[in-house]
C-alpha cells in the first residue's frame, strides 16, 4: 500500500499478502536449495534475508488493511479498572481516540459507497448464527446449548456477537491507530458540556472525571475540591466516590447529602452562610414564578423574607427555613421580639408607655388594618406612630404588620406552599439543622467549610420524588456557590484565618449531572464568572432544550451554552442538539475516483479503422461537511466527539469499567447504595457484558458504620 496515492482506499483485499507469501517461498528456497537459482549458500543466506525484508514490509501494509477491516466492523475491546485511570497534575484523561480531519471524513465517506458494503456490513455467518440465536431462545436441551455456543463472548468464536453499545462502530474503526485523550486542566476553567441522551455513558464519563478529581493532588501534595450533584441519585456514582476518597485517603473529608435518606444524609442550611443579608431574600424567592403578574408577587415576597432576615441577624439568631416559615405565617410575634430587643439597648421606658396603650385599646378604637392583631402589636405600632425612632429593621416589621391580614396572607401564598414543600418531614433537619444538638451525629456542612477542608461531596436531590423540592434546593445550593465564589475571588479562601498567603486558588470542580433540572439565574454567573475563583464546572444533560425549557428563555440558554468552552457530544436524538457541535466545524474536500470507457463508430465507411474506443480513470473532489448530524445520532454507547482546546475535533470512546476487588464501603452507605438502587429502577449498564459480574461487597466489622455516618 504506497501512502502517497491521491486517493486512500483501505476497504480493499489485502493483496500484500500475495507478495508476502511469494517472498516466504523464495526466501525458503534460498536458504533450502541456492543451488536451484544458481547461488552459493552465502549468497542464498543473503538473498533469503532480503526477501524477508521485503516480505515484512508488506506484511506491515496488509496488517494495516486487515485491522482496518477489522475495526470498521469490531472495535477491540477496551477495559479499565479505577485503579489504571491514569491521574495526572497536568492533564485530565478522556479516553482513547484520535484527532479528526479530513482523511477521517473521507474513509467515512467510503464506507456508504456500494462496492464498499461486504467489508462494512455483517457477514452472512454473522448474520445466520443471530437468526438461529432468536429462534432457539426458548429450545430444549440440547438445542439451547448450540444457542449458548452461538452466543459465546469470546475471540475464539466466529460468530461472536457484537457489544450492545449499538451505532455504527465505522464512526470510530476508521482510525486504527489511537492515542490518549487528554484536556490539559488549564482549559478546565472554562467549564465543559456534555450532551447525551439517556443511557449513553454520561455517568460513565462523569465517573471518569470525578475519580482524577478526587485522587488528583497539586505539586504541594494538597487534593482538590469536588462537588458533585445527582438529581435523581446514583447508586453506582455514590459507590465510586466514596471507593475513590477511601483509596485517596479522604475518607473523613466526605460528606453526603442526599434528600431521599434524611437519616444517612448530611445536613446543611442552605441559607445560613451569606456575604449579604440580602442574598437570603434572594436565593428563597428566586424559585418563586417571575413571568407575567406573578413577578410582582415575586417581588414583595423578596421584600418580606429580606425584612425577616435582618431581624433574625439582628437578634444574634442564624436564618433557616423553618424561622423564616413561621414568621412568614406569624410575623407579629417576631415584631413584638424585636421590639423588646431593640427598646432595651435604646429606649428602656418605652414598654411603660406601650402597656398604657394597649390597657386603652379595645375592639372600638383598633384601625380597620389592624383587626386580628394582638393588641401588644397594635400598642406597639401606635407608640412606633408617636415617636421619632428610626431603625430600618424595625421599620421594615412595622411596614409588614399594617398590611391587612386577609391581604398579607394573599400576597404571601405563593411563597408558604414553597417553605411547605422544604420544611416537611424529615428534611426539614437536612435544611434546617439544629447546631445546639450535640447528640446528632449527622455533620452540618457548608461550601466555605467545603473548600478550606478540600472536601469531597456528593449531593442527591431525589428529583424522582419530588422535582420541585430538588429544584429549589439545588438552585439555593447554586446561588450559594456563587457567593462563596465572589467571596473567594475578592479575599482568597482562607479569608481571616490566620497564617495564610493571600491570593491562592484551590480548583473547585463541580459536576452537575442533569443540571437542567437544577439550574435557574443563579446558574448564569456560576458559568459566567466563577472561573475567577477556581471554579471548573461539568455540565451533563441531554439536549439544548432541555436547557431552553428550563429557563423559558433561548437567549438565556444560548448564554449559558456560550460559557462552556469544552465540548463532549455523545449520542443524541435532537438534530438541533447535534447541531451545536457540527455546525461549529468547517467544511473539507473528499476525493473520489470515477471510470469512464467509451466507443465511437468511424464516419469513413472506406476507412480501415471501424470504431476508436477510450478509458479513463478520473478524480472528483466534492465539498462537504467534516461530520453530518445524522453521525452524532448513530454513536455507539460509551463514544463521543469532542470539540476542546480552542475547537480541535476528537473522536473519543470512554474505557468499560472492571470491578475492583477491593471495592469496599462502610455499611452504613452500603445500605444507602442498596436502597438507592431498590428505589431508583433503570435501564441495564450498557457495559455489563465487558467482564463478569462485580464482587459482592463484604459487610464491615462492627463500628464503621458510625464512621460513615460522622
Amino acid at each position: 500500500m504506497a501512502p502517497s496515492q491521491t486517493i486512500e482506499v483501505l476497504l480493499r483485499p489485502a493483496v500484500e499478502l500475495y507478495t508476502v507469501a511469494v517472498c516466504a517461498a523464495a526466501a525458503l528456497l534460498c536458504v533450502a536449495a541456492p543451488w536451484s537459482l544458481a547461488l552459493s549458500p552465502l549468497l542464498g543466506l543473503g538473498s533469503a534475508v532480503a526477501f524477508l525484508a521485503f516480505g515484512a514490509i508488506r506484511l506491515r501494509e496488509a496488517w494495516t488493511i486487515l485491522r482496518y477491516r477489522r475495526n470498521i466492523r469490531r472495535l477491540p475491546r477496551y477495559v479499565m479498572t479505577s485503579r489504571e485511570v491514569p491521574v495526572s497534575q497536568q492533564r485530565l484523561f478522556v479516553g482513547r481516540g484520535f484527532r479528526w480531519d479530513q482523511r477521517h471524513t473521507h474513509r467515512l465517506m467510503q464506507t456508504y459507497r456500494p462496492e464498499f458494503r461486504r467489508y462494512v456490513e455483517p457477514t452472512a455467518i454473522y448474520r445466520v448464527a443471530r437468526r438461529l440465536e432468536e429462534r432457539l431462545e426458548f429450545a430444549p436441551f440440547p438445542a439451547s446449548s448450540i444457542r449458548k455456543a452461538l452466543g459465546w463472548d469470546s475471540p475464539l468464536n466466529p460468530t461472536r456477537p457484537l457489544p450492545p453499545v449499538g451505532g455504527m462502530p465505522r464512526l470510530h474503526g476508521i482510525e486504527p491507530d489511537e492515542v490518549d485523550v487528554t484536556l490539559p486542566l488549564g482549559e478546565r476553567v472554562g467549564h465543559s458540556l456534555v450532551l447525551g441522551t439517556t443511557r449513553v455513558g454520561k455517568t460513565r464519563l462523569a465517573e471518569l472525571f470525578i475519580t482524577q478529581d478526587i485522587r488528583r493532588r497539586n505539586p504541594a501534595g494538597e487534593f482538590e475540591v469536588v462537588i458533585v450533584f445527582d438529581p435523581k441519585g446514583d447508586a453506582d456514582l455514590l459507590r465510586r466516590m466514596y471507593v475513590e476518597a477511601e483509596r485517596a485517603g479522604r475518607s473523613g473529608e466526605f460528606y453526603v447529602f442526599h434528600l431521599g435518606w434524611p437519616d444517612f444524609s448530611a445536613r446543611y442550611n442552605a441559607v445560613g452562610r451569606f456575604g449579604r443579608i440580602s442574598e437570603v431574600a434572594t436565593r428563597i424567592a428566586g424559585q418563586l414564578s417571575g413571568e407575567g403578574n406573578s413577578a410582582a408577587f415575586r417581588e414583595f415576597a423578596w421584600r418580606f423574607v429580606n425584612i425577616i432576615a435582618r431581624a433574625l441577624v439582628e437578634l444574634g439568631q442564624r436564618p433557616d427555613y423553618l424561622l423564616i416559615q413561621r414568621h412568614v405565617i406569624n410575623i407579629d410575634a417576631l415584631f413584638m421580639e424585636y421590639a423588646q430587643h431593640y427598646f432595651a439597648t435604646h429606649e428602656p421606658k418605652a414598654w411603660e408607655m406601650i402597656v398604657q396603650i394597649e390597657g386603652r385599646l379595645n375592639d372600638k378604637n383598633i384601625p380597620r388594618n389592624m383587626i386580628g392583631r394582638e393588641k401588644r402589636v397594635v400598642a406597639l405600632e401606635q407608640y412606633l406612630s408617636q415617636v421619632r425612632t428610626y431603625d430600618p429593621v424595625l421599620d421594615g416589621l412595622r411596614s409588614a404588620v399594617r398590611y391587612d391580614r386577609t391581604y398579607f396572607d394573599k400576597i404571601v401564598a405563593s411563597l408558604l406552599p414553597l417553605l411547605e414543600k422544604l420544611t416537611t418531614g424529615k428534611i426539614a433537619q437536612l435544611l434546617a439543622p439544629d447546631y445546639a444538638d450535640l447528640n446528632d451525629p449527622r455533620p452540618i456542612f457548608d461550601w466555605m467549610q467545603i473548600i478550606r477542608k478540600r472536601a469531597v461531596v456528593y449531593v442527591g436531590l431525589d428529583a424522582l420524588s419530588d422535582a420541585e423540592v430538588a429544584s429549589a434546593v439545588g438552585n439555593s445550593m447554586f446561588a450559594d456557590l456563587v457567593s462563596v465564589a465572589g467571596h473567594i475571588y475578592k479575599f482568597g479562601i482562607d479569608d481571616g484565618l490566620p497564617d495564610t498567603m493571600p491570593g491562592v486558588k484551590v480548583p473547585i470542580n463541580v459536576h452537575a449531572d442533569e443540571f437542567n433540572e437544577l439550574m435557574g439565574d443563579e446558574f448564569i454567573p456560576m458559568v459566567n464568572k466563577g472561573g475567577g475563583a477556581g471554579m471548573q464546572v461539568t455540565a451533563y444533560t441531554q439536549t439544548l432544550s432541555d436547557i431552553e425549557a428550563r429557563i423559558g428563555n433561548r437567549a438565556k440558554a444560548g448564554q449559558v451554552v456560550g460559557n462552556f468552552n469544552n465540548l463532549f457530544m455523545l449520542r443524541v436524538r435532537e438534530t438541533a442538539t447535534a447541531e451545536l457541535l457540527t455546525r461549529q466545524l468547517p467544511r473539507v474536500e473528499v476525493y473520489a475516483a470515477s471510470m469512464m470507457s467509451g466507443a465511437t463508430d468511424s464516419s469513413d465507411p472506406t476507412g480501415r479503422t471501424a470504431f476508436t474506443s477510450n478509458t479513463q480513470d478520473r478524480v472528483s473532489s466534492s465539498s462537504v461537511p467534516m461530520i453530518e448530524p445524522a453521525h452524532v445520532v448513530a454513536l455507539p454507547k460509551g463514544q463521543c466527539f469532542a470539540l476542546i482546546e480552542g475547537g480541535n475535533l476528537w473522536k473519543i470512546r470512554m474505557p468499560l469499567p472492571a470491578p475492583d476487588p477491593d471495592e469496599i464501603m462502610p455499611k452504613g452507605l452500603q445500605d444507602l447504595a442498596a436502597a438507592m438502587r431498590r428505589n431508583y429502577v433503570e435501564a441495564d449498564d450498557w457495559w455489563q457484558n465487558a467482564d463478569a459480574s462485580e464482587p459482592r461487597e463484604p459487610t464491615l466489622p462492627m463500628g464503621l458504620d458510625d464512621e460513615a455516618q460522622s
